[in-house]
């Protein structure tokens, strides 16, 4: 910090600013980017150990399995995501890695509901039907036939759940319950200077470009990696 340089403006010393301890603006959103990515990568690896596994279980099983988890993800996904999200953040406490348990618990839901759907139309495919009149296992058909075939809607899935994570980790640093200061994040550096808006606005338009970029080249690189590997798209 630089408390002689408090507030100040973008200038050719401090290109974005500094904030209320002079600190610099540009020099915080650099860190804050490790910490978006950071979150919007690892909370998705939790979502896939979490929801391929029971989307893989559901499809493949059937029957009362089938019926049971079913069942639960409609109650999961029947809550509104971001207030279950704040919800388990009140009860656990901000942090960052409590922000990964927090969206990747709460995020499994739909890759469970995709995966599901992708072991109900890859089973009765020949090629699984050959594997099963040879005497593969149940863990063998899942992880050598149908798991690969599948893989394709997942990373899509994957691809567009980084925004929606990195969007969720802004709101909750936005509203206090995500990111511990003095570790600075995107939606924390917004909601902790948002009373200055009209004065010194750039503590908080700088940062929310930063949110907004992101999420859409992460939605446009989800777009990409469809359009790439959906054989209905070429």
């Amino acid at each position: 910090p630089n408390f002689g340089r408090i507030y100040d403006f973008p200038s050719r010393d401090y290109p974005l600013g500094t904030d209320q301890l002079g600190r610099d603006v540009l020099s915080r959103m650099i860190y804050g980017a490790r910490v978006s990515m950071l979150v919007g990568l690892g909370a998705q690896v939790i979502v896939v150990l979490i929801g391929v596994p029971i989307g893989l279980v559901s499809g493949y099983l059937g029957g009362r399995v089938d019926l049971f988890l079913t069942r639960f993800v409609d109650v999961m996904y029947a809550f509104p995501r971001l207030l279950f999200v704040i919800l388990v953040m009140s009860m656990l406490g901000a942090g960052l890695t409590n922000i990964f348990i927090a969206i990747g618990f709460t995020g499994w839901v739909g890759i469970a509901r995709q995966t599901r759907a992708q072991v109900l139309s890859i089973k009765e495919k020949e090629f699984v039907e050959g594997a099963r009149a040879l005497g593969a296992g149940f863990f063998r058909q899942i992880t050598r036939h149908i798991l690969p075939s599948a893989l394709t809607p997942i990373v899509v899935s994957v691809t567009f759940g980084i925004p929606e994570a990195i969007f969720t980790e802004a709101a909750l640093s936005f509203i206090g319950v995500g990111i511990n200061p003095p570790t600075p994040s995107w939606g924390q550096m917004v909601g902790e200077n948002q009373q200055f808006l009209r004065s010194y606005w750039y503590l908080c338009v700088f940062p929310s470009i930063a949110i907004a970029v992101t999420m859409l080249s992460f939605t446009f690189f989800g777009d990409g990696v469809r359009d790439a590997l959906d054989p209905k798209m070429k």
